[in-house]
């Protein structure tokens, strides 16, 4: 079987890093494999023939990747036995770095972006993006062969982010894309499945309350408010989120009149790919007729452009003054939760439960693709409905 060694050649100038390279032997021939990795004398460890102990960040990822190497190798040579037929040290470097041995982490996922802007999947792009420059400034701008992405950096990336105080479900949200990267570069042959993975937390924690109350709706609904203005408008889209199921602002944004079939609006949901038909009451009638325009395909006021891309921008843009204006009017209000773009869809299911409509009916009315999603938005209030309970009950005993 073939041998694989990690050896350090030392720079023939004084004070200049040496190269690791690798030595692949079998059946008396030998050939060298040149890395990219360079380092001082000091951190060879020349009675052990191998790196010594990492003590900083940067030696730690170039340990990782060499072992990421080896076990590169070693599979080959696993192959090659396994295919129980002749083979040299030759082959063995020659299927090492063939292209597929090459791809990087970083610019396999450029590539995945790039594919998504031209799906005009820009907002899963834009995810994709934060997650690639996330993972950058961890790496220190280097790139690494995704077979470098093992379980240890998967570790020292997650530790990296806790470090910089990076919440539990921003870490989550970013090892997610992370792993989706990875599966398909396995399905696509570029690395073997090491389940590297599997010890970290991709999980969706709990979060603080976003629904507020049915009265708090009315007193919003009744809000005395320049009819032309932006609070007026960001009340208005508030109100039609809610009285829509919780419609989502990206669905509402990319309403078009055309939808409108039958006395009610017929959408696909951008999140879920869900289809839903929500019936038109007379409270969105009204928003609907009040910003009616002869001019415009689209049936709201936020979008001003069908180029997908420049849409795009401009949702993202619409939606933070959204929930800009949504805090000036939960300050009106003098609201301590605040309001944001979520609070109407929160709303409308805590409204819908009060009202003992059954799990599975909200779950289908806010196109939810299981009801353990819709569970998930009703469970932050079981506290306080439970704790509300406990006091009528031991309030006889004051």
């Amino acid at each position: 079987m073939a041998t694989v060694k990690v050896k350090f050649r030392p720079s023939s100038v004084a004070g200049k890093a040496g190269r690791i390279y690798y030595q692949v032997a079998h059946r008396g021939r030998i050939r060298q494999i040149a890395t990219r990795f360079r380092i001082q004398t000091g951190q060879w460890d020349f009675p052990a023939q191998r790196l010594a102990a990492p003590a900083t960040e940067e030696e730690a990822l170039v340990r990782q990747c060499i072992d990421s190497d080896l076990a590169a190798l070693a599979g080959i040579i696993r192959r090659l036995e396994a295919a129980a037929r002749p083979y040299d040290a030759d082959e063995v470097v020659c299927l090492f770095v063939a292209p597929q041995h090459r791809e990087t982490i970083l610019a396999y996922m450029r590539r995945q972006i790039e594919h998504l802007n031209s799906c005009r999947r820009f907002g899963t792009a834009r995810n994709y993006l934060r997650a690639m420059n996330s993972l950058s400034c961890y790496l220190g701008g280097e790139d690494l062969p995704i077979r470098a992405l093992n379980e240890s950096l998967v570790e020292g990336y997650g530790a990296f982010l806790r470090q910089r105080g990076v919440v539990r479900n921003s870490i989550s949200f970013y090892m997610r894309i992370l792993r989706s990267v990875y599966n398909k570069a396995v399905r696509q042959h570029l690395a073997e499945q090491s389940y590297p993975f599997r010890s970290v937390y991709t999980g969706i924690d709990r979060t603080s309350k976003r629904a507020v109350d049915e009265s708090i709706i009315i007193r919003l609904f009744r809000l005395d408010l320049d009819a032309s203005g932006p609070l007026s408008r960001a009340r208005d889209l508030f109100i039609f989120s809610y009285c829509t199921r919780g419609m989502a602002f990206v669905d509402m944004a990319y309403l078009r009149k055309s939808d409108i079939r039958g006395g009610a609006i017929h959408y696909t949901r951008h999140k879920t790919g869900q289809q839903l038909s929500v019936r038109i009451e007379p409270p969105v009638q009204r928003i609907i007729d009040r910003y009616w325009s002869r001019s415009s395909v689209y049936l709201l006021p936020v979008l001003d452009t069908e180029e997908p891309a420049a849409a795009f921008v401009r949702y993202r843009t619409a939606l933070n003054y959204y929930n800009r204006q949504l805090k000036r009017l939960a300050a009106m209000l003098h609201l301590d939760s605040g309001l944001s773009s979520y609070t109407a869809r929160h709303s409308w299911a805590t409204a819908a439960r009060n009202h003992d409509v059954p799990l599975s009916v909200i779950s289908a009315g806010m196109g939810h693709a299981s009801e353990r999603t819709t569970q998930i938005y009703l469970s932050r209030l079981e506290n306080s409905v439970v704790d509300s309970a406990n006091r009528r009950i031991v309030g006889s005993l004051r």
